[in-house]
């Protein structure tokens, strides 16, 4: 393995503004993507905390300008603004005031080793279900499981991707290892409309009443 390696920001940016640095470089120690609007008054941060990870954040605006809000807080983030987010549950987002802002965002829990979370993957596994191909939603999901130590979601949406390809006793399986896993996941299971093929298969009135 190099000693070091090198990208380009805008060589990483994928279609919908999101640069997975982490994922790209195979980063372990910390948390780190890059995040473009293309326009004026587009989210560039989704507001969001980070309650599940006890992570703090840290953002830097590379390029443009961007419109942050923090606790309730409104601050303005010019090119060159540092934002450092310490209190996981404050909510925070960002808006682009300028085409083309780029936010870099750095991210891992105090005092602990950095593990992967899996929105990485699940971000292309949403938008893979949403247009209709369960078959490459699975397939990335099987691939990238094992790197992950939060399992639960990734469970969860396999099941979504083999419920739509009629696989329902592998579905039913991975849904049950899912809420084991995480029981809040189970309130998702009666409106999921991934879903609706397990719907009258007496497992699946099992697992609603857990």
């Amino acid at each position: 393995m190099s000693a070091y390696e090198t990208r380009q920001l805008s060589d990483l940016r994928r279609d919908d503004g999101w640069a997975p640095i982490r994922l790209a470089l195979d980063v372990q120690a910390f948390g780190v993507n890059g995040w473009t609007a293309r326009e004026a008054d587009e989210v560039v941060i989704p507001e969001h905390d980070e309650v599940p990870t006890g992570h703090e954040e840290l953002y830097v605006v590379v390029s443009g300008h961007a419109a942050f809000t923090v606790a309730g807080d409104e601050v303005d983030g010019p090119t060159g603004t540092i934002v450092f987010v310490r209190d996981p549950s404050a909510k925070r987002g960002a808006v682009a005031r300028e085409p083309g802002t780029t936010v870099l965002s750095v991210g891992a829990k105090s005092g602990e080793a950095y593990t992967p979370q899996p929105w990485e993957t699940n971000r292309d596994v949403f938008a893979l279900l949403d247009t209709g191909k369960p078959a490459e939603a699975k397939q990335l999901l099987t691939d990238a499981i094992e790197r992950y130590e939060d399992k639960s979601t990734l469970y969860y949406n396999l099941a979504c991707a083999e419920a739509l390809l009629g696989e329902t006793d592998a579905a039913l399986d991975h849904l049950r290892t899912a809420i084991d896993r995480d029981p809040s996941l189970a309130e998702y299971l009666a409106q999921d409309s991934d879903l609706a093929s397990l719907r009258d298969d007496p497992r699946f009135d099992k697992l609603l009443g857990r």
